[in-house]
């Protein structure tokens, strides 16, 4: 089962990519994407709804201000609970990398915001959405390492079921509060997953070598 899926991962992850490239050179070209054109009437009838104000509160958890504090106390939980100074090393400076690397491609593909909000942490380029991308790595790395602990493959998959719902309803959250395109968010969520998946293959090769040193 477990490889079936890696299977279908592999085949359908090129299809993605390619239709995320082929997004960012229209965004940078200043053509606005079919998908954004066709998803902005729904954005504009939850202004103001009940949905709006949960994905309100729901998108703090992927902001500055509160990963933060929330990366640097986690980091010393990980380095405790797993007496691994790497894995804290690993979590803070993926976190940090992703952050970075968002600033870049924003700055490099230039595209404007459907909507400013300072309240929201929505200033500046709008394409990929940091709320989506920025939790996707990580969330991602926490519950790859709170894993290493658990012993149950139920607990096991509830862990990594919960973080990637949070993944979700913060890249999403983005879009329902009208300060990305919905480009904007898969765009992060892909550009995000590729960077875990690099960050945790770099993890156990230098786990690899240290246990072999």
């Amino acid at each position: 089962m477990k490889n079936k899926r890696q299977s279908i991962i592999i085949l359908l992850f090129p299809v993605v990519f390619i239709v995320v490239a082929v997004w960012t050179i229209q965004v940078m070209n200043g053509y606005v994407p079919y998908v954004d054109q066709w998803t902005r009437e729904l954005v504009e009838k939850l202004d103001d709804s009940a949905a709006y104000q949960v994905f309100r509160l729901i998108t703090e958890l992927g902001s500055r201000q509160f990963l933060f504090p929330f990366v640097i106390m986690m980091a010393f939980v990980l380095w405790l609970l797993l007496k691994n100074w790497l894995s804290a090393l690993f979590f803070a400076g993926g976190t940090l990398s992703a952050h970075l690397l968002n600033i870049l491609i924003k700055n490099i593909v230039d595209r404007e915001r459907p909507s400013i909000s300072v309240a929201v942490n929505a200033e500046g380029y709008s394409f990929p959405s940091g709320h989506a991308m920025i939790p996707m790595v990580c969330y991602g790395l926490l519950a790859y390492f709170l894993v290493k602990k658990i012993k149950s493959k139920k607990l096991t998959f509830l862990t990594q079921l919960f973080f990637a719902i949070i993944i979700f309803l913060i890249g999403i959250s983005r879009y329902v509060i009208n300060v990305h395109y919905l480009t904007d968010v898969v765009a992060g969520f892909l550009i995000g997953y590729i960077c875990l998946a690099g960050f945790i293959k770099l993890y156990e090769l230098v786990q690899k070598l240290k246990i072999q040193s």
